[in-house]
Parts: structure tokens; C-alpha cells; sequence
């Protein structure tokens, strides 16, 4: 989230050339796991609609693609390594850029490279 204006401005910047996409997976610091102290107060998701309801804190940032919520199974989130969270780039099918795993390996401005050269 610490960088999330920074990934609007993306959008903003590229959504002439890219699909931007935020797949809500499971909650990397939910209160009755691991959790920071003075953090959002979301629980562990037990079904969908948990999952449903606490992405609805992400869409209070108004984030300007969609967001889809990753299956109770949590495949988006195994099959790409995304706990915490982590950027994708891909083309045609194929993962072009896979970004360090955040927060501190978040680098917006690395997929920001990458798109200018598309332009």
C-alpha cells in the first residue's frame, strides 16, 4: 500500500498500451497471524466473501484498474509467489518482469522502465 499512488500513476501513464490488473490475495498481516501493531484490523479470510470484504479497504484507495480476488485455494498467490505482494509484467501470455517480493522489493518504477521502451 506504501506505494500504491505510485502504481495508479502507472495506470494513468500506460493504460494507452497495458491492461493493469490487482488480484487481492490473501491477507499477508491479518490480526490473528502475523500482524504489525497500529495495522488495518483485517482477519484471516475463512471464505470469499471474507476475502470480498477486505479488499473492499483496497477499493477505498480507489484504485484505477480492477480488482479480482484470488481463490480461497490461493492460486494466484502460489503459483506467482505474490505474499505480500509483487508486480508481473507479462506479454502474449508470457511473464516478461517479475518484480522483487514486497514491500521492500516493490519497484514500481522498474515496470515504468519497461513500458517506456514499449511505447
Amino acid at each position: 500500500m506504501l506505494k500504491f499512488d505510485e502504481f495508479n500513476k502507472l495506470i494513468k501513464d500506460f493504460s494507452s498500451i497495458a491492461d493493469f490488473l490487482i488480484i487481492y490475495i490473501e491477507e499477508a498481516h491479518a490480526v490473528d497471524g502475523w500482524a504489525f501493531k497500529n495495522n488495518i484490523v483485517i482477519k484471516n479470510h475463512r471464505s470469499l466473501e471474507d476475502r470480498k470484504i477486505a479488499a473492499q479497504f483496497l477499493q477505498k484507495n480507489n484504485p484505477l484498474c480492477p480488482v479480482v480476488l484470488d481463490t480461497m485455494e490461493n492460486l494466484s498467490s502460489s503459483k506467482y509467489a505474490a505474499l505480500p505482494e509483487r508486480l508481473y509484467l507479462l506479454q502474449g501470455g508470457k511473464v516478461i518482469y517479475k518484480g522483487g517480493v514486497g514491500p521492500w522489493n516493490y519497484h514500481p518504477q522498474e515496470i515504468r522502465a519497461i513500458l517506456e521502451k514499449m511505447k
